[in-house]
């Protein structure tokens, strides 16, 4: 496991401090970058919950956000992150659809929660090592 989806794991099964799917997507790479956890955690911390309004989803943008912080903003690597995501849940990025997806099929929120920020994490990393920004 990488240690940026080992990260990842411990942000979401902290019980102290609640990380929300934004911020424990962006907060792993947030030191690689040149940016401290509390900033990371900081800025991202709107958007957790769809941006709070059950908009897309934290996961993904933290991801985005994470991108970002490497300088990654060209829109055909953005478009594939997008991409990969959708082909993975349906063609939806939206928290909503996903999480009504996730209870049509029976199942609790925090793994599918969880497994968002993970998926996204391994996206981000791929990409990252790709461009050799890590």
């Amino acid at each position: 496991m990488s240690d940026f989806l080992e990260k990842a794991k411990e942000l979401r099964n902290n019980t102290e401090i609640h990380y929300n799917c934004a911020q424990s997507a962006v907060v792993p790479f947030a030191e690689a970058a040149g940016v401290s956890e509390e900033t990371a955690m900081r800025f991202a911390a709107g958007f957790g919950g769809g941006m709070r309004r059950a908009s897309v989803c934290g996961a993904v943008t933290g991801g985005l956000m994470a991108l970002g912080l490497f300088g990654i903003d060209d829109p055909a690597t953005l478009g594939q992150y997008h991409r990969r995501i959708k082909e993975n849940h349906e063609g939806f990025l939206d928290c909503a659809d996903l999480l009504r997806m996730n209870a049509q099929a029976g199942l609790p929120r925090k793994p599918h929660c969880d497994g968002m920020v993970y998926e996204a994490v391994a996206l981000v990393e791929e990409i990252l090592r790709e461009k050799g920004k890590i």
